[in-house]
């Protein structure tokens, strides 16, 4: 019979065994992955490289598959399917197009001098002429290697711009995205929303430059809250009632490392109480993010309410080595132009962004399509001369 501890210092010396034990045990999986996805690009390569340089056809992926599950018959992975997108991997990301992409975009975040000099030859010539090709292709292997094979395959599936698979692929290694979250992010259009569209914010004022950036990542210029399923005008208390009764939802949409703290967080300045409308915490930037909900468009004023209670959390609720305090003011609308002096005097980081209840037609659609009205009258005019 095992017999109670009751020291005082033991439930701190196991809660520190089992952070050790799972920080083991994820570790060990990511090697698993590691090594898993290495080979799987080493087998890729080698079939594209003998059908380019011997000649051999497509017949070899089915003889491969064949002798490799004979070979190896305790080993899952080896389906002629699976060898197929071996070698689509190890093509799709060696691609001109998409390597330049990826190329230019880790040379903006790496101290390497093969990426600056691959960056510095690209625009003068091919990129298979760059001086350290070869090591450029071995950082990509590197690369790819740190993201499970079922993203990679979803990411293949269902993406063909290399902008966007690049932007994935690089949300997915830092964030740690699971497969659902991808898929989550790919259907909501988070790279046209994070990239293509303009963001409003004073991140690179109030930030050092490398967590401006990460920042930056973290927050969308709109956020797509059809799923709250209004159709009228709410009061504010209302929207943030439905945010919080669908969280799973609204994180899923706030994007993966959102950690939910509370709604109407309470901060004290001597006898007065204020409140944040919702407050969380993101594990990859190490931050506290408050959001203001509006209901109506941005006003100048709704920054210096935010830039106040931002300077209240970084005071009184801010971690030692936590990073400073992100605001995010969500609004039903916003003028760009108003946003950016609102904000140039705020010594705190703050984003200004758009939030979408309904899907909203294309441009080009707009005015071509029947409003309702018409619809009924054709419905109307097609029940009389049923009768």
């Amino acid at each position: 019979m095992t017999k109670a501890i009751s020291h005082p210092d033991y439930p701190a010396f196991l809660a520190a065994l089992k952070r050790r034990i799972l920080h083991a045990r994820t570790t060990a999986a990511r090697a698993v992955n590691r090594e898993m996805i290495l080979l799987y690009w080493d087998i890729g390569r080698g079939i594209v490289e003998k059908q380019e340089t011997a000649g051999w056809g497509d017949a070899v992926v089915e003889r491969l598959a064949a002798d490799l599950r004979a070979e190896f018959p305790d080993m899952r992975g080896f389906s002629s399917r699976n060898i197929w997108d071996m070698r689509r991997f190890y093509a799709a990301s060696t691609e001109s197009h998409f390597l330049s992409q990826a190329v230019r975009e880790m040379a903006r975040e790496q101290e390497s001098p093969i990426l600056r000099q691959a960056v510095a030859e690209l625009d003068s010539g091919s990129l298979t002429r760059v001086t350290g090709f070869s090591d450029t292709i071995e950082i990509m292997r590197q690369f790819v290697a740190e993201i499970p094979w079922g993203q990679h395959l979803m990411i293949l599936n269902k993406l063909t711009d290399p902008a966007a698979r690049f932007y994935y692929l690089r949300a997915t290694a830092r964030l740690g995205w699971s497969r659902s979250v991808l898929l989550n992010q790919i259907k909501a259009s988070a790279y046209e929303r994070a990239v293509m569209e303009k963001k409003t914010h004073n991140f690179p004022l109030a930030l050092p430059e490398h967590f401006a950036e990460q920042a930056d990542e973290m927050m969308k210029s709109q956020y797509n809250l059809e799923f709250l399923g209004i159709k009228r005008a709410v009061r504010e208390r209302e929207l943030e009632e439905r945010l919080i009764s669908r969280l799973q939802q609204f994180i899923l949409e706030l994007g993966y490392g959102f950690c939910f703290v509370g709604r109407q967080y309470r901060l004290t300045l001597g006898s007065k109480e204020y409140y944040v409308d919702l407050l969380f915490y993101h594990r990859f930037l190490k931050a506290l993010v408050a959001f203001d909900l509006k209901i109506g468009p941005f006003e100048p004023e709704h920054a210096g309410k935010m830039d106040f209670y931002l300077n209240l959390l970084n005071d009184k609720e801010r971690a030692p080595d936590d990073q400073p305090s992100i605001g995010i003011i969500l609004c039903a609308e916003k003028n760009d132009v108003e946003v950016e002096y609102a904000l140039k005097s705020k010594a705190n980081p703050i984003g200004v962004a758009e939030y979408q209840l309904q899907t909203r037609l294309p441009s080009d659609l707009k005015g071509r399509l029947p409003t309702a009205r018409q619809l009924a009258d054709v419905a109307r005019e097609v029940i009389t001369q049923e009768k």
